[in-house]
């Protein structure tokens, strides 16, 4: 009795192991993922490139100048002269719309009104926020901004819809 007892307690002692979790059958690593999400941005961003590069060519009665900043800007009202440009902190008073690439009109100045805007302290769309500091009191400029530095991937959740490039005519009234 004695002897069968040792012997049931040796087995139930050997026969535990380690109980090793299941791993998933083909995993992907958080590495694959990241780099799959950059084909996917470069690809998406070379389509959006070119419906600018296509309306610029279309539209030949502007010159359109690239920005490094990843923006098209052409002036309707330049300014010549020294006049100051809005720097970081500077409060500035200005009117503007967003069109879509086709001029269809999403949000217009009357509906926008007036705004104060302190420079690189608030938030305001990527690209006008640079586009901006382009700017002399007076001036008008039409912005042609691809998604990525105006509303993303998610667009403003009301007419400006995902992955969406914009046109933005803004006029600059002041900078205090």
């Amino acid at each position: 009795m004695r002897s069968s007892c040792l012997f049931f307690l040796l087995v139930i002692c050997f026969s535990c192991s380690k109980i090793e979790p299941r791993r998933p059958i083909n995993p992907k690593t958080s590495t694959t993922l990241y780099k799959e999400t950059i084909k996917e941005a470069i690809a998406l961003n070379k389509v959006e490139n070119e419906k600018i590069s296509q309306l610029i060519k279309k539209d030949s009665t502007k010159v359109y100048i690239q920005s490094s900043n990843g923006f098209w800007y052409t002036y309707i009202n330049k300014i010549e002269g020294d006049l100051p440009k809005p720097v970081k902190g500077n409060e500035v008073t200005l009117e503007y719309n967003i069109t879509d690439l086709n001029d269809s009109i999403l949000y217009s100045k009357q509906n926008l009104g007036v705004k104060k805007y302190i420079v690189d302290k608030e938030d305001f769309i990527s690209g006008l926020q640079k586009g901006i500091k382009l700017m002399k009191i007076g001036e008008t400029i039409t912005f042609v901004i691809p998604s990525y530095s105006a509303f993303g991937i998610t667009g403003d959740g009301d007419k400006i819809g995902l992955n969406k490039s914009i046109k933005s005519t803004v006029k600059l009234i002041n900078i205090k």
